[in-house]
Parts: structure tokens; C-alpha cells; sequence
């Protein structure tokens, strides 16, 4: 019986080993993740092992609920021990979900701890945790140069000031490019509740008003300069199915009227104003040299009822299965046209859509830079052994995988970035079995290459800010 996550826990051939060693010494470059510039800049320490660990991190509140925990013990007004006793009677029915590598990749090589968390070693971890956060080391600076992390994006609205990606970048000490990335996602939801006031907080950033589309546009246009100023080179969307309906610019506009009236808005109508406005970003990110990222298939806020207590990101979010091949070629066709097609990494959620993106970023690839329509890395629901493994292989069947820009955390925890480490022995071991089977040969002068490559510099060579 082999021991529980050894040194070469997920490496099962001497060709994976010894490309593990080489990707283990690549630095991290999270080109995605949802981390608060502003806790990176007041650079906090935890007050414990639950605020460090549980607090914002719906995947293992998602885990609690379906091992029967109470809500209390998750979200509500318990202790922060009472929280962690509580993961520690869910994190042992987890095997098999990443949740329970990621847990102790975590308590291993952020606390040295390679004791299983069950309710029986609950008080003992809680203890020797705990002291380890009071002796320091975690703040998330701390957190971050120990990691070796050289550049992070985070997730940040149009109306967002940048006040803190302004005070991180006067910081001449500081060694790791933390940049802003532009998620449009309020701006594009015509369809819900709370759209005209967020149109009216986005023309206040600018002191200007929006009445009319070319306003919009014009309001749109200044933000992106300043994300542009702040050293943004990315956007990122996400999409619960691909739209694409073109329309003409009066009829826009009137759905854009009777939106900012207050009137509701069909699906359809909701699809032709995205469309033209996602048509209107990427001419922009062209002209600011900035990459698309699109993420593909969440279903977000399942549960009415949660949602209206707790909001957004609280763990009831799921899996599209809306088709997406028709309109994502429309859309990225359009552009390309156009000649407004950005740099575009494309995630999808539903692996049944992994051979759909993978082939359709073949269709868009131009000379002069590897790969610059990526299919990003498994992604959420996907972050796990056979997710991981499959999108390496979906990508190597219809790709070039070897100019594939590597993994994210997608997370907000700073903890998270054990994941890479994760994600790496699972690359090296799929790498290594093609070696290992004959598949590719043993050929230690590209090897070396291609998993350094995935591993980060790929991803330093796609975005440049580093």
C-alpha cells in the first residue's frame, strides 16, 4: 500500500518524477483568481486557522452542506473552532474530491502537517495550526513570495477605482506584479435586477452621464483606459451560454432604453444588447492590447431561497449544458472579420464542451505567437484528477499542447496556491505516461521545455508583464 501524498504523491513513472522536479522550481503566474488587492496591500495576518482557511471558500461550504452540517456551522454565527470542527467531520467522507488533496496539500506545506483532519485529530491540528499562524507567516505577502508567485490578476469590476492596484504599484519593494483584470460581467446583465442603478454608479466613476448607447460606449472606453493605465492586460467574462444576435443600432438602443427605464427584458433582446457591446470590448482590448478570458457554462445562484440570504458566491452555482458551438464561432468569426479579435483564452465548465473549444481555438490561431486562442485550464468543477487529466488530453488531441498557458487558482484564498503544485504533478504524470508508453519519446532536450513552459512560461510569454 503506497503511503498517503509521499514525495511523489500522483507520480506513478520515473519519467513523471523526474519532470516534476523540473516543474516544482517554475515560479506561479495566476493569471486568475479572485483575491482582494486589498487585503495583498493592509497584509493582514489571520486571526486563526478558520478565518484562513473557511472563510470565503464556498467549495468546502458546498461540501459541508451535502455532509449535513448546518448552516451555522458554515456561513452563520458560530466559532471560527466550531467551523473548523465542523470541516473536520465533512473532510473525511471527501475522498475522491480534490477537496481532500487540496486540504492537505495545504496543512503540508503551509503548516508542515501531514497528520489526516478527522474529528479525532481536529483539536490537535486546530492547536498546532493555530500556533504556527501566531509565529508568523501568514500574512498574504508572506504567503505569496513563499509560493514564489511573480504575477497575479485579480477580479475587478468597471467601477472599481483601483485604489489598491494603485498602492501596490508605487510599492518599489515589492516583487510581484498584482494587475487588475476588467470583468464586465454587471455591465452585460441587461436581464437582471439592479442593471440601470449599476449604470448609473458606472457613469459616476467617468462624471458623466448615460442616456444612450454611444454614452455607454463612450463611459466603457474611458474604464478600460484606466484598467489599461493600471497595468491591465486582461479581461474576463463569464457566460452562462454564448451570446450572439446581431441586431441593428436602433434596435439596441431601444432595448437599452427600456432596460434603464426599468422594464424588464426577454432573452433574446438581453442576447442582442450583449452581443453588440461584447462586440464593442474586444475592439476595445485590441486597441489596449489586452487578452480575452471567457468563461463558459456556470449556471449561478440555483437555490432562490440561499441566495437571497446569503448572495452570490456561496456555493450554488452548477453546470450549463447549453449548446455553444454555433454562437462562440459566430462571435469570435465576427471579430476576427473585423480584424477586433483579441488574444482569447476560452474555459468551459461542461467537459461535454472540452472537444467544442478545443477544436474551435484551432479555426482563430494566426502566425507570430503560440496559441493565442487558448482552451484554458480545467476550470471549477474540473479542477480535479480526471478533469485535469482530460483536458490534457482533449488538448493534446486537438492542440498543441506544449503552448498551452497552464493552470489558475481561480480562488480567494491565499492558500490556494498549493493547487499548482497539484496541477503540476498531474501534467507531469500525463506526460510522463505518453513517455513512458512509447507515445513521445524521452527526449530531455524538449521535455524540459515544454513542462517548464506549461508549468509558467508560457503563460509569462502570452501576457508580457513579466
Amino acid at each position: 500500500m503506497k503511503r498517503f501524498m509521499d514525495e511523489d504523491f500522483l507520480l506513478y513513472s520515473q519519467t513523471a518524477k523526474k519532470l516534476y522536479e523540473i516543474a516544482a522550481e517554475e515560479p506561479i503566474f495566476d493569471f486568475h483568481c479572485h483575491l482582494s488587492p486589498k487585503a495583498i496591500y493592509e497584509n493582514e495576518a489571520p486571526r486563526d486557522m478558520a478565518q484562513l482557511w473557511l472563510e470565503g471558500d464556498h467549495y468546502k461550504w458546498r461540501a459541508m452542506r451535502a455532509n449535513g452540517i448546518e448552516e451555522d456551522y458554515i456561513t452563520g454565527n458560530s466559532s471560527g473552532y466550531e467551523k473548523f470542527k465542523a470541516w473536520a467531520h465533512t473532510l473525511p467522507y471527501c475522498l475522491g474530491n480534490p477537496l481532500y488533496h487540496w486540504s492537505h496539500l495545504e496543512l503540508l506545506r503551509f503548516f508542515d502537517i501531514d497528520t489526516p483532519l478527522t474529528p479525532k485529530t481536529a483539536d490537535h491540528i486546530w492547536k498546532m495550526a493555530n500556533k504556527k499562524i501566531c509565529d508568523g507567516g501568514f500574512k498574504p505577502r508572506e504567503i505569496i513570495r513563499k509560493f514564489n508567485v511573480k504575477a497575479i490578476f485579480t477580479t475587478d469590476d468597471p467601477v472599481d477605482e483601483l485604489i489598491y492596484h494603485r498602492k501596490l504599484a508605487a510599492e518599489k519593494e515589492l516583487d510581484v506584479r498584482i494587475l487588475p483584470t476588467f470583468r464586465p460581467d454587471k455591465l452585460l446583465s441587461i436581464e437582471k435586477d439592479g442593471f440601470s442603478g449599476y449604470i448609473k454608479k458606472l457613469a459616476e466613476t467617468e462624471s458623466m452621464q448615460i442616456i444612450c448607447m454611444d454614452d455607454l460606449k463612450a463611459v466603457i472606453s474611458r474604464r478600460i483606459e484606466r484598467f489599461a493605465e493600471a497595468g491591465c492586460v486582461a479581461s474576463d467574462h463569464s457566460f452562462s451560454h454564448i451570446p450572439f444576435l446581431r441586431a441593428s443600432q436602433r434596435e439596441i438602443e431601444d432595448i437599452f432604453k427600456k432596460a434603464m427605464s426599468g422594464e424588464g427584458v426577454t432573452e433574446t433582446e438581453a442576447d442582442k444588447y450583449k452581443t453588440a457591446v461584447v462586440r464593442f470590448l474586444c475592439r476595445e482590448y485590441v486597441k489596449h492590447g489586452m487578452a480575452a478570458q471567457i468563461h463558459i457554462g456556470a449556471l449561478r445562484d440555483n437555490s432562490t431561497k440561499m441566495h437571497r440570504i446569503l448572495g452570490p458566491d456561496t456555493g450554488f452555482d452548477s453546470i450549463n449544458d447549453r449548446p455553444i458551438a454555433q454562437p462562440l464561432s459566430r462571435l469570435l468569426d465576427s471579430l476576427e472579420v473585423e480584424g477586433i479579435l483579441p488574444k482569447t483564452v476560452l474555459y468551459v465548465l461542461n467537459p461535454k464542451d472540452n472537444y467544442t473549444v478545443a477544436a474551435m481555438a484551432g479555426n482563430f490561431q494566426t502566425g507570430g505567437q503560440g496559441s493565442r486562442m487558448q482552451f484554458g485550464a480545467a476550470w471549477w468543477m474540473n479542477d480535479h484528477i480526471d478533469g485535469i487529466t482530460r483536458h490534457l488530453t482533449d488538448l493534446a488531441n486537438l492542440g498543441v499542447l506544449g503552448r498551452f498557458i497552464g493552470m489558475v487558482t481561480d480562488s480567494r484564498s491565499f492558500l490556494s496556491y498549493s493547487r499548482h503544485e497539484y496541477f503540476r504533478r498531474i501534467m507531469c504524470d500525463f506526460i510522463g505516461n505518453l513517455v513512458q508508453t512509447g507515445v513521445y519519446p524521452f527526449d530531455m532536450d524538449i521535455l524540459p521545455e515544454i513542462v517548464r513552459g506549461i508549468s509558467y512560461r508560457n503563460a509569462k510569454e502570452y501576457f508580457k508583464v513579466i
